[in-house]
């Protein structure tokens, strides 16, 4: 019986011995072959199929997406277009994130400033800030 061992593929894809398990049981991998001696036996490509994974969550996609990818990679009527509209997606909401983390840090230099740090907890303009109902 051929094929690969979980350590196999974990080595071949830089990653930890649960992660291929990990995507196995959320259907992101094909659930392997098992030998004789009850081992997992992963096909050839599946160190590159963890490896494409974990490159598209680095660029932000989320397992989910990175299901609707895979699928679409195995979609013989699928259109490059497809795949571009959802990097796209992607993009508009890695912008939505950044803005947001921009107020973020906008709001806590404000309160920064606002505190000499000095003096008792109990007059921290920081702590009182977030104490109130209203945006910072």
């Amino acid at each position: 019986m051929n094929g690969q061992t979980i350590g196999a593929v974990a080595k071949q894809a830089s990653v930890h011995v649960e992660t291929p398990r990990y995507y196995e049981r959320r259907g992101l991998v094909a659930r392997p072959l098992r030998s004789v001696a009850n081992y997992r036996l992963y096909p050839e490509e599946t160190a590159q199929r963890v490896r494409f994974i974990k490159h598209a969550q680095a660029l932000g996609f989320s397992l989910k997406e990175i299901k609707e990818l895979l699928a679409l990679r195995a979609a013989p009527r699928a259109q490059c277009a497809d795949v571009r509209v959802r990097a796209e997606t992607k993009i508009i909401a890695i912008e939505a994130k950044i803005r947001a983390l921009l107020a973020m840090k906008k709001a806590l230099t404000r309160l920064v400033v606002e505190c000499a740090g000095r003096g008792p907890i109990t007059d921290c303009p920081i702590l009182e800030a977030l104490d109130t109902e209203e945006e910072t």
